[in-house]
This record gives structure tokens, sequence and C-alpha cells, in this order.
């Protein structure tokens, strides 16, 4: 289910400190429903696939983009992190940077940055935009535990801020529904 903003902003995130001048994208809440250990659980099935969707439409999406990105360039080195945009574990506060980084994706491009008991933020970066997912664990009013996905980005100039508006109904309407569904269906079969 798509969230307001303020379900990221309003909360005491870590992130906020690391990535204040990104914006934020989306907001959602997984079905995930665990307890107030079960954050790092998560992280590592959407660290190993979990977080993507590699089938049907949304496969053929992402085929779609990784072929614009070779095309246009977007992807080329030079352009992601470490190169075109610094690390954003080059910001962490002295205690995030010695603290646990959390596992790094095994089939998107996303690098993690930090982990804690409550949150874990990857980044992504090519010549659209610099990207940050956050996943945030948080306690629902019926004590049951879910986690919140935000994606934060930075836009690369006008050709970013076009790129990112041009694909918010793909992501909006098919991308993230298809995506979390496969989420909560990982999620379900997961061992405790």
């Amino acid at each position: 289910m798509r969230l307001p903003s303020s379900e990221y902003l309003n909360r005491p995130w870590r992130l906020h400190e690391v990535a204040p001048d990104f914006e934020v994208e989306d907001v959602w809440e997984l079905p995930t429903p665990g307890g107030p250990d079960d954050l790092d659980r998560l992280v590592q099935g959407f660290a190993q696939g979990g977080g993507a969707g590699n089938g049907g439409i949304v496969g053929f999406l992402m085929a779609v983009r990784w072929k614009l990105g070779a095309w246009f360039g977007w992807d080329a080195p030079g352009k992601g992190i470490g190169t075109r945009v610094q690390s954003l574990r080059e910001r962490l506060p002295g205690d995030l940077a010695a603290g646990p980084r959390g596992p790094d994706s095994t089939t998107l491009p996303f690098t993690s940055v930090f982990q804690t008991h409550d949150e874990w933020a990857a980044e992504i970066a090519n010549g659209t935009m610099h990207g940050v997912v956050h996943l945030g664990w948080v306690s629902g009013s019926d004590g049951v535990y879910r986690a919140q996905m935000t994606v934060l980005v930075r836009p690369n100039g006008r050709a970013g801020r076009v790129y990112m508006a041009f694909i918010t109904p793909f992501r909006r309407m098919i991308v993230y529904p298809r995506m979390l569904s496969s989420i909560g269906r990982r999620w379900a079969a997961m061992p405790l």
C-alpha cells in the first residue's frame, strides 16, 4: 500500500542526517508482518533478490530500462557511485560508519550504506540520478511490525528530472504493486 511521504519524513530515521538533499519519491508499506527483531531477515531476503521483480511485465520493463541505459550511456563507467557521485557512506556519522553496513544486492546494482536494528539503506547511481532505497521497521497500532520502503532520489540535472517523471507511472502502477506482492509471497515462505 502506498503511504504519504510524511510516513518517512516524520519518523526519526538516521537516513535524514545522511541524505537531507534527497527527495522522497515514494513510501510503501510492505506486506511483511513480524516481530521487533525481524528487519535483518527482511534485508537478507531483499538483498538476495526478494525485492526484485525478475519476470513478467516487471522483468520486461527492467530489461527495457537496462537496454535504454546502454544506448544512452546512463550506466556507463564514470556515471555511478565513486565516480559521478560520492557514496553516502562518506557522509555517515562515526557510529553508523563503524556499525554494520548490511548486505549488497545480488540481483540489482544497489550498494548497502548502513544497517541498524530498525533501518537499512542502499544506494544506486547512474547518469540520471543518485537513488536510495530505505527499509524502515515500524510497529503498527496492532503491535505487529512491518517494513516501510522509501525511495529517495537526487536527480542528475534536468534530464534526470524528466527521466524520473517519465518512469513514475510505471513505478507506481506496475513495478511496485507487483514487487510488493512478490515480497509478501517470499516473506510468508521464509523460515522464522
